[in-house]
């Protein structure tokens, strides 16, 4: 049974939300701010702002407005589509966790899961609701929290801490949904330096699977740089292909410095109706309590293999692209990138692929170029390329 103490201490947490998600779902460790508070800044303004230097990307939003019905129905089939392969994937990864981590973890010191927002939202979630399965091969003491972490500006320090604090004794684990260039794993291995001596008090708390093993695991890890992963497949993740409406309907996080609090998020109250969140973690874990295929442990690595660092460096020199951030690869990425940012170019392994069906839709729409290359950039099937603005330098 959990402790007095640590009832106490968790106590605390209940004036933090779950967004859209059950409470026993996740604690969200962000400052909920109003939306009125938040500059509105158009993308074209945005893309400016941010290649000029003269604003970080995670000091203003623009506002997301509620998917057009046609992006809602691709969704939907993506889901159909992907649900076995992502609940077969949830069990493995769960599968995995309870075979490194049965040995040390029980009710008194839960396995910590860490979810980057947004990506690693859905993902934490599904994870937490397949680990606190009994009926399950795998079930294991397991708490959920999602952090923000930030390009350039790191993990949120403060909501680590809150963490730390009330989990003293436990391992902790980041989540996230698949990785792109592996730009946030170098961004939470720069964030979990101060505890990489050993005499650090939480160095066992991040650094159980030895000294510089960074303890993240994706859905997808096309980069090659999670510990582990389900796959390293580029493919139509449905979670990737919506924002906040599959995301607990909380915004993209906005920095704060780390002595005035918990990086800030916006909760959009007004696409309530069009939320997928619970529904989606529904979905595929209903799914995952069907499945009757073998469970396997998946592989580990004590290090990123950067298997795809030579392809970014090529499609660096030949689009002149000094600023690696102009490029987004994988199909959620990329779809995002033409949600959220001005892209260029598209870049596609396959003009008729089916998991980049919105994709295409969306370039239609915005008349943004397509360029097919096929083989040339794989393990990806798209890649946004941003488009300049300012001089990158």
């Amino acid at each position: 049974m959990t402790s007095n103490n640590q009832n106490n201490k968790i106590a605390n947490l209940s004036q933090y939300g779950s967004g859209s998600y059950l409470a026993s779902d996740v604690t969200v460790l962000l400052d909920i701010v109003d939306k009125d508070a938040v500059a509105d800044v158009p993308v074209a303004q945005k893309e400016a702002l941010i290649q000029s230097g003269q604003r970080h990307y995670s000091d203003m939003l623009t506002l997301e407005d509620a998917p057009s019905a046609i992006h809602e129905q691709l969704y939907i089939e993506a889901l159909e589509q992907g649900k076995i392969r992502a609940a077969t994937d949830i069990a493995h990864l769960a599968y995995t966790l309870q075979q490194v981590f049965q040995p040390s973890v029980d009710n008194d010191r839960p396995l910590i899961l860490v979810s980057l927002v947004r990506a690693g939202l859905p993902i934490g979630v599904l994870l937490q609701r397949a680990l606190a399965d009994a009926d399950s091969s795998y079930s294991l003491p397991s708490v959920h929290y999602g952090i923000s972490i930030i390009r350039d500006r790191g993990l949120d320090s403060v909501a680590l801490q809150i963490i730390l604090n009330n989990h003293p004794h436990s391992p902790i684990v980041f989540v996230d949904g698949w990785t792109g260039k592996g730009a946030i794993y170098q961004e939470l291995a720069r964030s979990l330096e101060v505890f990489s001596d050993t005499n650090h008090p939480n160095f066992a708390n991040i650094f159980h699977q030895g000294k510089g093993v960074i303890p993240l695991l994706t859905l997808a890890d096309p980069a090659g740089v999670a510990w582990f992963a389900a796959s390293i497949d580029d493919w139509l993740i449905p979670s990737g292909l919506l924002n906040s409406t599959v995301s607990g309907l909380i915004s993209r996080s906005l920095y704060t410095e780390p002595a005035l609090g918990l990086h800030r998020s916006i909760f959009y109250d007004n696409l309530i109706e069009q939320d997928h969140s619970l529904a989606f973690i529904d979905c595929i874990d209903a799914t995952r309590r069907t499945l009757s295929t073998p469970l396997k442990c998946l592989p580990t690595y004590k290090r990123p293999r950067y298997q795809t660092a030579d392809l970014i460096d090529k499609l660096a020199a030949e689009y002149n692209i000094s600023n690696r951030n102009r490029i987004k690869p994988t199909i959620a990425e990329a779809t995002r990138a033409i949600l959220r940012r001005d892209p260029e170019y598209i870049l596609l392994a396959s003009a008729e692929h089916p998991d980049t069906i919105l994709l295409r839709h969306l370039c239609a729409q915005r008349h943004i170029p397509i360029r097919v290359l096929g083989d040339k950039i794989l393990p990806y099937q798209a890649i946004t390329l941003i488009k300049q603005r300012a001089t990158d330098d």
